[in-house]
């Protein structure tokens, strides 16, 4: 068993042109999915933003991004990152969500979604957003 932790950017319309510029200095490959490939579209001038991205470089680099909805508040420099737990055995990440859950505020509970077997996002107790989740492969 084994997790990994990655910078998750937040922005508002600009995260493909930020992993594309990351990509551009860092290397490596992008992979972006957008709410309307994730049939996830609630507000239209977001169809075409990105839900979930990264960039993975061969040097180990690694970052995630997106455009936060319209219909969520948003700031540039407010709250501008989440730390992203991903791993691959949905006993690992459960037990890492009960402890990390002590103290938090649970924006969302961990439970199957849409592009995850489980996922979560909850803010500990020091004001920190986690989004903890099981990897699922991305056929898109």
């Amino acid at each position: 068993m084994s997790i990994r932790t990655t910078t998750h950017l937040n922005f508002r319309g600009t995260a493909r042109a930020a992993l594309d510029f990351y990509r551009s200095v860092f290397g490596g490959r992008t992979v972006v999915v957008t709410y309307r490939d994730a049939g996830a579209v609630q507000v239209e001038s977001d169809a075409d933003q990105v839900m979930w991205g990264e960039v993975v470089g061969d040097n180990g680099f690694h970052v995630m991004a997106y455009d936060v909805p319209a219909q969520l508040p948003w700031g540039q420099g407010e709250n501008p990152f989440f730390v992203s737990v991903r791993g691959d055995d949905a006993e690992e990440i459960s037990a890492l969500w009960g402890r990390l859950a002590e103290g938090s505020v649970v924006v969302r509970p961990l439970e199957p979604a849409q592009w995850a077997p489980l996922y979560g996002m909850l803010t500990d107790r020091f004001g920190v957003t986690w989004v903890l989740d099981v990897t699922a492969a991305y056929n898109g």
